[in-house]
């Protein structure tokens, strides 16, 4: 039979996991009467945990609002949920918090842990390796994003500082219809007081957030991650890239990144093509996309892309054909004006976005 230290802590971990629980249901659970269920919640009370009695028909116990404790009930799947949550999600996932905020937090996990789980624990993270390279994307502050969070919630304006990517600042009332994370980065997208027209912001570019007077409400329909991504396609770069797909739009945008691109009907060449437009800095990186859509294409403009097609098409070819890395090597700088191409079309197509 279970100690009544252990019954006490099984109690805890009971109301920690939300909700109201009557003496009845919690002396089931615990298999014990209902009188040992009430002076185990006396017990809870003695160590300053905040039990609250809650009277009536549908009454029992539950712990009070915003109560915390320390991880000190974890399990051990959920331990390696936390701690690979603060760790791997730091290196993959959209960044939410600096790097020595991830170690500080990890680091008090551990500290309250048992020794033989933090041991295993240890040993996990010390012969894991990761194949995706640590981001050095900066993390918006936390203050910004829960507030952010907050004024989205309640449909009430938020007047930002905001600083573009050319550098000037300035202060903008906001309506924020959502808050969307996309490759590695954290936006805000809704009506700007400046324009009155849809934008879209980067969290880690706004200094500051306060609420303002006032409510608005959210259109009927309204997607966030489809207006960030359709914003983030339409950057004002260099070159406005108009190609025909000879596909559904379904069969283009899964083969498409994610994020670069609109697609529309094409009205001008039949039901069986789409129109996809995008606008980029560099040219060079676009060959490669469209090899791998692996379906057929014609480019409208810019008639520059034709032209840096047929070069890259040639330099494979010749690469094809090569038999030494001398030859190869020959093969594909054989343009001299030719300058290495982008990483990745995602990095350009991320790297800023309307009002950026």
């Amino acid at each position: 039979m279970p100690r009544p230290t252990a019954r006490v802590l099984a109690l805890l971990e009971i109301l920690q996991g939300g909700g109201t629980h009557t003496a009845v249901e919690l002396a089931t659970r615990l298999d014990v009467d209902e009188r040992t269920v009430r002076r185990y919640v006396e017990h809870l009370l003695d160590l300053e945990v905040p039990v609250e009695s809650v009277r009536g028909r549908h009454g029992g116990y539950r712990l009070a609002p915003g109560f915390r404790m320390p991880p000190l009930m974890l399990t051990d799947e959920e331990a390696l949920a936390v701690l690979l949550g603060l760790v791997a999600g730091h290196r993959a996932g959209p960044a939410t918090m600096s790097r020595e905020a991830a170690e500080a937090a990890a680091a008090k996990v551990r500290r309250v842990l048992p020794k033989t789980l933090a041991a295993r624990l240890d040993a996990l993270f010390a012969t894991t390796d990761f194949t995706a390279p640590d981001r050095e994307t900066r993390a918006p502050e936390a203050d910004v994003m829960l507030r952010l969070a907050e004024s989205a919630r309640q449909h009430r304006p938020a007047v930002i500082a905001y600083t573009d990517r050319g550098g000037r600042r300035s202060e903008r009332t906001v309506h924020p219809y959502g808050i969307v994370a996309h490759s590695g980065r954290w936006y805000v997208t809704g009506p700007d007081s400046a324009s009155g027209e849809l934008r879209t912001f980067r969290l880690d570019r706004i200094a500051q957030v306060r609420s303002a007077q006032g409510t608005f409400t959210v259109p009927d329909g309204f997607r966030p991650a489809d207006v960030v991504r359709t914003s983030l396609a339409s950057t004002p770069w260099r070159h406005e890239v108009a190609i025909s797909v000879q596909g559904t739009a379904d069969e283009v945008r899964t083969r498409l990144p994610r994020g670069i691109a609109t697609i529309e009907p094409d009205t001008r060449h039949g039901s069986d093509c789409v129109l996809v437009r995008l606008r980029a800095q560099r040219l060079d990186w676009l060959p490669g996309v469209l090899a791998e859509l692996g379906l057929p294409f014609l480019v409208h403009e810019p008639a520059q892309l034709r032209d840096v097609i047929r070069a890259w098409t040639n330099r494979v070819a010749a690469c094809a054909a090569a038999t030494t890395p001398q030859e190869a090597t020959a093969a594909w700088y054989t343009d001299a004006a030719t300058s290495p191409p982008s990483t990745s079309a995602e990095a350009e197509s991320t790297s800023g976005a309307q009002d950026l």
